[in-house]
């Protein structure tokens, strides 16, 4: 059930916007896809943390690519596909994800290109980080200077168009093992190890702060109108198939198998 809280401002194209705070970023993903091909309307939805570490991946990744596919399997990491494309990332309960999702004509001057949709969040975002640090919208990412602390992905349909991103207010630094150095990656990062890449938002600005400037900078460009949103009735009352899914421990061991021929005899010591 969806339940308008309060009308926006008059004159503005309308957005809604749903907060949550540790939903599994699996439920979030099927929301988000949803309502890119499902609704008719703009979307903002913030969700404080997820409730646990969770990798996900691009819709063209290989987890063989990616990923530290032992590793993975040995400590029970659930691995995600999710519909839009970009990198590969872990999230837990220190990521603060925001998906912007629009109607082509929502936002006057972007279209639906990755390029122009890029050029658009960087300038919002720019509002919310305005005497924060050194921030930047560097080949896609977020940055502070030359350290990265947003990943983005993106996904356009005919008419509508989301751009998600993955905010690393903080992390774990041993969940940083789990993923390899990508192949392709953007040109600034320079062979930099994930640790010398990235950065943490907590040193920089309040959780909070954060969250409430990210909503303030959407106000200045949509009329808001907080919703309270039943994720499972929304999501599971429906015919939609999601594209987004959970891959199969089967399916992460043929892949750690192909890329281990030496170790296809060992136990995977998995329970």
């Amino acid at each position: 059930m969806i339940i308008p809280l309060m009308n926006g401002k008059v004159g503005l194209p309308l957005m809604n916007l749903v907060r949550f705070k540790g939903i599994p970023i699996l439920q979030q993903l099927h929301l988000e896809e949803q309502l890119l091909r499902t609704s008719s309307e703009n979307w903002c939805i913030i969700n404080d943390g997820t409730n646990a570490p969770t990798i996900v991946m691009g819709l063209s990744g290989k987890p063989s690519e990616l990923l530290e596919v032992g590793s993975v399997l040995r400590d029970q990491v659930p691995v995600i596909k999710r519909f839009t494309g970009g990198g590969t990332v872990i999230v837990d309960c220190g990521t603060v994800l925001v998906a912007l999702i629009c109607n082509r004509d929502a936002v006057p001057g972007v279209q639906p290109y990755p390029r122009s949709i890029m050029g658009w969040s960087g300038l919002l975002y720019k509002e919310v980080f305005r005497g924060t640090g050194d921030f930047q919208l560097r080949e896609n990412d977020y940055v502070f200077g030359n350290l990265k602390f947003g990943g983005n992905a993106q996904s356009i349909i005919k008419n509508r168009w989301i751009h998600h991103t993955s905010f690393l207010w903080d992390y774990e630094a041993r969940n940083m093992a789990y993923l390899k150095l990508p192949t392709r990656a953007p040109e600034y990062r320079a062979a930099r190890s994930h640790m010398e890449f990235i950065c943490q938002m907590k040193d920089y600005i309040p959780r909070s702060d954060f969250i409430n400037k990210t909503v303030k900078a959407v106000e200045n460009q949509f009329s808001v109108a907080p919703l309270e949103l039943d994720i499972d009735s929304v999501i599971h009352n429906t015919e939609y198939v999601h594209t987004t899914r959970l891959l199969t421990k089967h399916e992460l061991e043929e892949s750690w198998a192909s890329t281990a021929p030496l170790e296809k005899s060992m136990s995977l010591q998995v329970q």
